[in-house]
């Protein structure tokens, strides 16, 4: 174990610290967490215009709104537009957000690179279309989930490019000190993102001589769509599960570190099942019911990463130490919320080698079953976003826009997982029980 602990301290451990830092990750990575409530709260909303307010929908029918209000359908319209104001303008949003973000960590200013990008996305965007009913046209389709990848690409690049730009003191336009800050401020900025600007207009209109699809489309065809058809699976899904909790039991928080790179691959999945719940009203049917947020949080994050509930649960029936149970019931209330810090670092599982196994397999297997339950209809795929901390089992039922099956298994993962970690709680009785003889016989003679 001495030898293990050294190489995870020497080159493990580093290599995921300089990850985590990384500059482009960070900016990224920060972008879509801020830009999460703006998501969620879309999400929720859409959930309530097809659950509650469609009379198909599963509370409509539950409570029997239809008999109620006899006009329900009609108050769909009321909040259809919301998609259009956040999940159909997600690439402007993270257009901004990684520009604005980056510029923060290179110390210059977050609001001229964030707008500067936004300028550069619409530079770099598909062609107008010109019709004889409608005049000139421009395509939505990149403004939200088919453009996430330019926009992070542009949001990087032009920010990169700006913040060099204005290191150069002869590109800085200087006004008098008589002249209000912001005015001398918005000058000051005026040189460097019109050369920015220019940049990617002689380079929008260089690509114009090779293609008509623009650069969105160009990447959404060779990149980002063949990208999405190699993650979209469960594969994927399993082997970023798995390197998550592994960094979480180096001690370094997985989620977070592996954000940067994961969010970027899943987020325009998760867009895409958005756009098709939207127009459809069901999740069935969703382009991608294989993705991070349908498989990992709605069948293997209970309690937290590694399926923690099912350890607490297994804690309370197995053992036998008074640590434990009082770890339990500490632990219990946030990781019914699907928060862990206190179970991974009190029992602890960080370093714990007898707690690897069960810590990385148990969300695996979960996975795997919510996999199956998907893929042979057994239950309805999950589309809909659902907050992290909604307790475990009831995520498959809500972000399955209410299927009831969607709850019996998530019920039956937790199940699993207290089943999976309950022979290493009972190991983990039985290796204290034993330190706790060696103890006493090392301080009291009489035993021996």
């Amino acid at each position: 174990m001495n030898k293990f602990g050294n190489f995870l301290e020497e080159h493990i451990i580093p290599f995921a610290a300089r990850l985590n830092n990384q500059r482009h990750i960070a900016a990224v990575r920060d972008g879509f967490i801020t830009a999460f409530p703006l998501t969620m709260a879309g999400s929720i909303i859409l959930l309530i215009n097809n659950t509650l307010l469609n009379p198909d929908g599963f509370i409509a029918d539950l409570l029997n709104l239809q008999a109620i209000f006899p006009n329900l359908a009609d108050s769909q319209q009321l909040l259809v537009s919301v998609v259009d104001g956040t999940n159909n303008i997600f690439a402007i949003i993270i257009a901004y957000l990684v520009a604005s973000n980056l510029m923060k960590i290179l110390g210059g200013d977050s609001t001229f690179a964030g707008i500067t990008s936004i300028a550069v996305f619409f530079i770099m965007y598909p062609p107008t279309i010109n019709t004889e009913e409608y005049g000139t046209v421009m395509q939505t389709n990149f403004l939200g989930a088919e453009g996430l990848f330019v926009a992070m690409i542009i949001g990087l690049i032009s920010t990169e490019l700006l913040f060099r730009l204005t290191q150069i003191e002869r590109l800085e336009i200087k006004m008098p000190e008589q002249v209000p800050p912001n005015v001398a401020r918005s000058f000051s900025g005026m040189i460097p993102i019109g050369i920015v600007l220019v940049v990617f207009a002689l380079l929008n209109f260089t690509l114009s001589l090779f293609s008509d699809a623009g650069l969105n489309g160009l990447v959404f065809d060779i990149i980002q769509a063949p990208l999405s058809g190699m993650v979209g699976n469960v594969f994927a899904v399993i082997v970023f599960a798995m390197l998550s909790n592994l960094l979480w039991f180096l001690g370094i928080h997985g989620p977070n570190t592996l954000g940067g790179v994961r969010d970027p691959i899943f987020a325009p999945l998760g867009n895409a099942n958005t756009a098709f719940i939207a127009e459809n009203g069901t999740t069935v049917g969703i382009p991608y019911p294989f993705n991070w947020g349908a498989l990992n949080d709605g069948f293997a994050n209970y309690g937290g990463s590694g399926m923690t509930l099912g350890l607490i649960i297994a804690i309370f029936l197995f053992s036998k130490r008074e640590e434990y149970k009082s770890l339990g019931k500490l632990s219990i209330l946030p990781g019914l919320f699907n928060i862990n810090e206190p179970i991974i670092f009190g029992l602890p599982i960080v370093l714990n080698p007898l707690m690897i196994v069960p810590f990385v397999l148990t969300p695996v297997v979960n996975i795997v079953i919510g996999y199956f339950a998907i893929s042979t209809g057994f239950m309805d795929p999950i589309g809909y976003g659902v907050p992290w901390t909604t307790p475990g089992p009831l995520i498959p039922y809500i972000g399955s826009g209410g299927d009831i099956m969607g709850l019996v298994v998530g019920l039956f993962c937790l199940v699993v997982s207290v089943a999976m970690y309950s022979p290493f709680v009972i190991m983990a009785n039985a290796e204290a029980k034993e330190r706790d003889d060696e103890a006493i016989a090392e301080t009291d003679p009489a035993v021996n």
